[in-house]
This record gives structure tokens, sequence and C-alpha cells, in this order.
């Protein structure tokens, strides 16, 4: 079966002022499409992975046969990066995650603070070079770590659990700020839903 696009979770005016409606329009409907659309054509050549979680595939490239790998890294990158940004906004923002959580306790031990762990972040995202991605991960020993990826690529490949994202390939904020992706990072931060990136904190300590 192939994949199916999910709506966003909000809708496209939601997040403004900080997020236009026209960005998240085509944003969501156009390149999250097109990444959606040339994953399922690609996968036409290797139909016994159709049915499997997309994430699933990311996890472990070297699985995928090579005539697709290609593909299903770019492609099925881009799909499952995006579906994961939409997730990582709201319309309600909290502006950091609840003091009393176990995620603002882990972040407070693993970056001294919740600002000095904003700082971090929006330098990696600001100052990646090229089109990618700013993320919060637990690494592979379950610590939290600030990194980058370059184009489509997923923390999932690198054996790493994504938590939080922002993306910073251009058609993300273009259309408002222009190229001043620094004042895209500073509005995203009042748009973060908090909630998720603690229950996916949750989820992936209670596996770990």
């Amino acid at each position: 079966m192939a994949h199916q696009l999910p709506p966003l979770p909000y809708g496209y005016d939601a997040l403004e002022p900080h997020i236009d409606a026209r960005t998240l329009e085509i944003h969501h409907d156009k390149h999250h499409a097109t990444y959606l659309a040339n994953l399922n054509k690609a996968l036409e050549a290797a139909p016994d992975l159709q049915d499997k979680p997309v994430e699933d595939l990311l996890k472990n490239l070297d699985a995928v046969p090579e005539g697709v790998r290609k593909a299903v890294r770019n492609q099925g990158g881009g799909f499952a990066n995006h579906t994961f940004y939409w997730e990582s906004m709201g319309p309600k923002s909290s502006g950091a995650p609840a003091a009393a959580s176990a995620l603002a306790a882990s972040i407070n031990k693993a970056f001294v603070s919740f600002a000095t762990f904003k700082e971090k972040f929006t330098a990696a995202t600001v100052g990646h070079f090229g089109s990618g991605w700013g993320w919060l991960s637990l690494d592979k020993g379950g610590q939290l770590i600030v990194h980058s990826t370059a184009k489509q690529d997923s923390p999932l490949s690198e054996g790493f659990t994504p938590l939080l994202v922002c993306d910073v390939w251009e058609h993300a904020y273009y259309l408002k700020y222009q190229n001043r992706r620094a004042d895209y990072v500073a509005a995203w931060w009042n748009v973060v839903n908090w909630d998720k990136v603690i229950e996916r904190y949750l989820a992936a300590t209670k596996r770990g």
C-alpha cells in the first residue's frame, strides 16, 4: 500500500504571525506531497518495502536494496522529516517544556539550562550550511544532543532518536523571511509544541 500524506494537525493560519499561512500551505501541499509521491514511485520497484513504515527503512538503510536506497534516503527522509516537523509545532506553545517534566530536567543536566540549550540549538540550526534540519535528539547512549543534518538526512539513520526539529530549507521560510534564517528560527521558537516533545522523550526513554 502506498504511503499517505498526513494532514496538517492544525489550520494553515494556526501558526501566524510566526509562520505565515501561504508558506505552510505550499510547504505541506506541494513540497511534502512531492517527497511522498517520489517515495511511492521509487518503492514500486521494491513492493516488499511498501508496507514498512518509512522510519523503519531509514533506521536500516543498508538493508534497503541498492536500487532504491538513495530514493529512500532522500525522498523517504523528506517525507518523514516533514511529518515530524509539523508535529513539532502547534498554535499554543508554552515557550518551554514544563519545569516539572523529565525533559526539562534532562535539558538542564545536559546543557546547564534551557536558555543555554536554546542558544546551542539556534546556533546549530542557523549556522547549518545549506539546506537541512536542526535537531534535538537522543544519541545511541540515550544522551540529549543538539545537531544538524544535511538535505533530507534523518537522525534515525545515525541510530539517534529525534525529539524536536526545525526545518531550515529555504522553502520553509523564504516567503516571509527571505534570506533571514535567524529571524525565522527566532520566530519558530514561539510555535514549538513542547507537549509533543515531552511525549516523544518519555516514549523514547521508556523504551530504553
